[in-house]
């Protein structure tokens, strides 16, 4: 791979945190790349983060840039978040934002800027073409990438995939960069609070009914979009604890239980899957899947497309909250092989 850099400019993906940064340092020692360093400034919560890339760019002696794709990720990312969530689907934001701007936008502007290859500082790695799950099995973010197509494959490094998280750290103390009580990134950027408080501020809430499995009635929700498979905190019924089931938008209804076991599935419909080699397999295809991310993945069982257009997987055990809107990512091993989105049934 290092054969494969001489030569070439690089624009790293600089985000103002500890992971781009080092990737940026990193690149900067190797001998023959020409590393460029780059922000994304994609809402006004990020003016923090864009002064830390600028001093890393400063202190590294590369170039600086800041691309605004503000306009664009409210639009492609946020819109998409609410809009999904306001059908009661729990959609991953971050899924999208690779894609379409991570990987899309950025590369594409990048290139123009007569890149050869850009970089970030996510946990994954990359060999011949197939996407490889990191080093650091707590830190890898594979799970994350199940979109992207050969074309952006092939146009992105990941410098610290092979590393643990806390060798970076260590890295980041070798090469003096700025991140003494740096706070770590919160799990949604475009909500500053929690995802309940935003979606709480952007969509309207209606009230309904909450029943249980025998349909008895048990109290009010303050609107099903606050709401996800599994869910425990929040509900605030009387004798429980009780966990989110199901959420019926006919009726507009969330049904909940008292027995955890009732959360546990073996089976799920899949649609708008991709197969990063860019080609569909052959089926019944025995595979690994993760249905969130940190979870561990399970043995499963892909059989071919259904009329619907989607697909039906099995797991070998049940999984506990199967969530429709998030990802369903297929693993053989370490390589990433595609990935889903799990449909309301």
């Amino acid at each position: 791979m290092r054969k494969e850099r001489e030569n070439k400019k690089i624009v790293v993906a600089l985000s103002g945190g500890v992971d781009s940064s080092v990737v940026a340092a990193l690149l900067k020692k190797e001998k023959g790349v020409e590393a460029t360093g780059a922000f994304m400034r994609l809402n006004g919560l990020s003016s923090q983060a864009e002064k830390r890339a600028r001093k890393v760019a400063k202190i590294l002696h590369i170039p600086f840039f800041v691309f605004n794709f503000e306009k664009e990720f409210k639009k492609k990312v946020v819109s998409c978040f609410l809009q999904e969530s306001g059908k009661g689907l729990t959609p991953n934001p971050c899924v999208v934002c690779n894609k379409k701007i991570k990987f899309g936008l950025f590369l594409e502007k990048a290139l123009r800027l007569e890149a050869d290859f850009i970089a970030t500082g996510h946990y994954a790695r990359i060999r011949n073409g197939c996407l490889l799950a990191a080093r650091d099995k707590n830190k890898d973010q594979s799970y994350f990438l199940w979109q992207l197509s050969q074309k952006q494959l092939k146009k992105v490094l990941f410098p610290i995939g092979g590393y643990t998280r806390q060798e970076v750290e260590k890295m980041a103390e070798k090469f003096k960069l700025p991140f003494a009580g740096v706070r770590k990134s919160q799990e949604i950027c475009f909500a500053p609070k929690t995802v309940e408080e935003f979606l709480k501020r952007r969509l309207k809430s209606k009230t309904g009914q909450i029943i249980d499995v025998s349909g008895n009635i048990l109290g009010k929700h303050e609107g099903l979009h606050l709401y996800t498979i599994g869910q425990r905190k929040g509900i605030r019924l009387s004798g429980g604890p009780f966990y989110v089931l199901d959420k019926d938008f006919k009726k507009n209804t969330l049904i909940v239980t008292k027995n955890e076991k009732d959360l546990f599935k073996k089976e799920l419909l899949v649609s708008q899957i991709n197969w990063l080699s860019g080609q569909e397999p052959v089926f019944p295809l025995r595979i690994n899947a993760k249905i969130r991310y940190r979870q561990k993945s399970a043995t499963a069982t892909i059989a071919k497309k259904l009329k619907s257009g989607r697909y039906k997987l099995s797991f070998n055990k049940a999984q506990r909250a199967v969530t429709p809107g998030q990802s369903v990512v297929f693993y053989r091993g370490l390589e990433v092989l595609g990935g889903g989105i799990i449909s309301p049934n």
